[in-house]
């Protein structure tokens, strides 16, 4: 069962699957629902804190002393007042919709390269996992059911 839960929570975490993957995988082996879907939640809201302060260190470290990067993070910044008023809508509807590319990963990213605050956007990209968590749950649940209950 630990490597059942382990395997979930690597699925989890990895960039192109994340719950989409872990939640029906976590499902298929078995494990219960009770289970999977809050430790599904947490590992992949969790995900943002390494991306989020790992891109400010990786950018502070190797790309703030060019002045391409510079002048190109510069001119999403400045586009940033339009989007911080109502940047977390749209953050939240993004990481929402189960679908590929849009998720923690990516939404913490453009978080990231907008410079929204990192606590508003940490709140935005937790409740667009809450939503797809309860799409993913709802779909798989429903798929396993019927799964089961055709044989």
């Amino acid at each position: 069962m630990f490597y059942d839960i382990l395997l979930v929570v690597i699925t989890t975490m990895a960039p192109i699957t994340e719950l989409r993957g872990g939640i029906p995988l976590g499902l298929a082996l078995g494990l219960p629902a009770s289970l999977v879907i809050p430790l599904a939640f947490a590992v992949n809201c969790m995900v943002f804190f390494p991306i989020y302060f790992g891109m400010t260190l990786f950018y502070e470290r190797f790309f703030e002393r060019y002045g391409w990067a510079r002048r190109l993070v510069g001119k999403l910044h400045k586009k940033a007042p339009v989007v911080k008023e109502y940047g977390w809508v749209a953050l939240v509807l993004f990481v929402g919709v189960p679908l590929p590319v849009t998720g923690a990963w990516t939404g913490t990213g453009i978080a990231w390269l907008l410079g929204l605050d990192w606590k508003k956007s940490f709140l935005a990209i937790c409740l667009g996992v809450l939503m797809s968590t309860t799409i993913v749950s709802l779909v798989a649940l429903g798929l396993m059911g019927f799964a089961f209950q055709s044989q």
